[in-house]
């Protein structure tokens, strides 16, 4: 990506070995084009995320200040911005004013909402079944993706997922899986941040463990899934979300609880993986 260079550089003074005030921050430094938004892990993971949009910049500054190396803005959102800056100005920190279209470069999209934050990943916890035994004492759902690949998906989840009160996300290994990228925090509108998201290396042990403690619960069409709303309340529920094409694996499905499935009209088979998940948190969080 090209370094940009406006006219009127707004920036707190450079701590020493960072950008000089007549010199544009390097936005960030990212992998190939081909992982840009896919979310997918492999070789070329981005070093450094975008979040764009001002709810996502606010939850990550609210969430994880001390993670964000600099702030790009248009005009426009100078005055929501200022408290941000005051913030970056204390840190010695670096932000700057851009035009619309050189933002849009350092987002990566023209869908940035007039804000982006460089900021480091936030990191993701391992599973540690001990630790999953304990929110099952205070919290009545969880959410785990087992193979949920779309971005834009997992950033919805997310953001569905903290507006209703979940503490706890977990991923698979799946290689399908998506993991936070530009475009998942975009569609999180902050979720991601409000979110302890973990990751679970083996699915099947996991949900072996999990079962001591939650009722598990797969979502899909199979026959003999039942539906969502007949789930007994009775215990804390792991619901578990599939890939958008396949669904859940076998292997996966054969250890869960109960598979329900969302009844509907029958005009169309089922619905997107985020919009069910939404039912689905919202039924399942409204027991409390």
């Amino acid at each position: 990506m090209r370094q940009t260079r406006p006219s009127r550089p707004h920036h707190a003074r450079p701590a020493p070995g960072r950008e000089s005030s007549n010199q544009a921050p390097r936005a960030h430094q990212v992998g190939s084009a081909s992982t840009r938004d896919s979310g997918a892990r492999g070789p070329h993971t981005r070093e450094f995320l975008r979040v764009a949009g001002l709810p996502a910049v606010q939850a990550l500054f609210a969430r994880g200040a001390d993670r964000i190396e600099r702030l790009f803005f248009t005009a426009e959102l100078q005055t929501a911005a200022a408290p941000l800056t005051a913030a970056l100005a204390r840190s010695r920190k670096p932000f700057r004013v851009l035009p619309g279209d050189e933002l849009a470069k350092v987002a990566g999209s023209a869908m940035h909402g007039g804000i982006v934050a460089i900021a480091q990943p936030k990191p993701v916890a391992r599973f540690d079944i001990a630790e999953a035994a304990r929110w099952a004492a205070r919290e009545n759902l969880i959410v785990i993706l087992d193979g949920v690949s779309n971005p834009h998906n997992l950033g919805a989840i997310a953001r569905t997922a903290a507006f209703f009160g979940v503490a706890h996300m977990i991923v698979s290994d799946h290689p399908a899986q998506a993991m936070p990228s530009d475009a998942a925090y975009r569609v999180a509108e902050g979720g991601l941040d409000y979110l302890d998201l973990v990751q679970v290396s083996g699915i099947v042990p996991a949900l072996r463990r999990l079962s001591q403690s939650f009722r598990i619960v797969g979502t899909g069409v199979a026959q003999g899934a039942r539906s969502l709303a007949t789930v007994p309340r009775d215990k804390p529920i792991a619901l578990v979300l599939g890939n958008e094409e396949r669904g859940l694996d076998r292997t996966t499905l054969v250890l869960c609880d109960i598979v329900a499935t969302i009844p509907g009209s029958g005009r169309v088979q089922s619905l997107n993986v985020a919009a069910a998940s939404a039912i689905a948190i919202q039924l399942f969080t409204s027991a409390r």
